[in-house]
């Protein structure tokens, strides 16, 4: 399969275009913009539709549009873009709407600044919008997996009618690395349920998110949390390195991933039994997955750049079993394998303790 070059915002948004999106809405903000420009130039020459709205509460709503009449919608910004589109996407969940939401995490809170974050993981799978509403949530860690999981996330939006985001950063979203695009087979999801004109040969079709009646909307919500609750028992991913004897696991997702990688290696090399789980799923978050990584582990690392958020989920997961630490950069700064590798060797210095 041929490999080119790519930026990772213009590569997802390619994959985007051959996986079959027909409608992208969204707004400028760094460090994602390269998704819209590529956009702008390609997706009308495949038979969709850019349209820069005038914001991201203009954006988010134009994709509600296009969702309810069936069509694969995408939007992109990054995060208090994204904050912004937060009342939008829980209107999309109410609604059963399908559709892909790409944010390349920039630092905040505010406008904080325009170098790598991952401080948006509460924000996207626990707060994502308003009311008993989750989002399907994939984290990539190569420019290659953007593309895989532009594919999955359409798929898998479309499968259960729940929006699905990809959660990049600045870091993923501005590399250069080879990727190759998968032949993808055309989507053959039956919507039943959309609004795309009914020709009198069926009842009309109504996207809706207001339940007036209290055990009507009690009802639609039991009804789309049973589909959560089966995401959760089969649509987790995850990723694993040297965890079958490891002492020291490492749990890192996205760009910070590699570089813990990097940094198990190096423990490797010095004897330490290190090893690396990665999720790729961080909503439904893979738990069984990091059960099994930790099966030998006496102590767990987990390592993001923001100040502590996955940790309570590895926390969690691990019924707080094993004990779990945290290394983490803020504002920009990336942690590096050498930093990381000196946690690893603090933890195994006490690991008995």
């Amino acid at each position: 399969m041929e490999k080119m070059l790519m930026k990772g915002n213009e590569a997802l948004a390619e994959a985007a275009i051959r996986a079959g999106c027909k409608c992208f809405f969204g707004y400028p903000i760094t460090p994602q913009t390269e998704v819209a420009a590529y956009l702008s130039r390609q997706l009308p020459k495949n038979g969709g539709v850019f349209l820069q709205a005038e914001s991201e509460v203009a954006a988010i709503n134009m994709v509600y549009g296009a969702a309810a009449a069936g069509v694969r919608t995408m939007t992109s910004s990054s995060s208090p873009g994204i904050s912004l589109k937060a009342e939008g996407i829980s209107y999309l969940c109410g609604a059963d709407l399908p559709c892909v939401i790409i944010n390349v995490q920039r630092g905040g809170p505010g406008l904080g600044g325009i170098q790598p974050s991952q401080a948006d993981y509460w924000q996207a799978t626990k707060a994502l919008g308003h009311g008993d509403s989750r989002v399907f949530v994939y984290a990539p860690n190569s420019v290659q997996e953007m593309v895989n999981l532009v594919v999955i996330a359409f798929d898998k939006a479309d499968e259960y009618r729940v929006p699905a985001m990809i959660l990049a950063d600045g870091l993923l979203g501005q590399m250069m690395e080879p990727v190759s695009f998968p032949e993808i087979s055309a989507n053959k999801t039956e919507k039943p349920w959309a609004t795309d004109g009914h020709g009198n040969n069926r009842p009309h079709n109504i996207a809706n998110s207001l339940y007036l009646k209290p055990d009507v909307l009690e009802n639609s919500i039991w009804e789309r949390d049973s589909r959560y609750k089966q995401m959760e028992m089969t649509e987790t991913m995850a990723d694993y390195y040297c965890c079958d004897d490891a002492e020291i696991v490492v749990a890192a997702y996205g760009a910070s991933s590699r570089i813990c990688k990097s940094a198990v290696k190096a423990a490797r090399d010095q004897g330490i039994k290190a090893g690396l789980f990665r999720p790729v799923t961080l909503f439904p978050f893979p738990k069984n997955e990091l059960k099994t990584a930790c099966r030998n582990a006496k102590k767990v690392l987990t390592v993001e750049m923001s100040t502590g958020q996955m940790v309570e989920d590895v926390k969690l997961a691990l019924e707080c079993k094993i004990p779990v630490e945290f290394y983490g950069r803020t504002g920009g700064i990336i942690p590096t394998p050498d930093e990381v590798l000196a946690e690893i060797k603090k933890l195994n210095e006490n690991k008995g303790e």
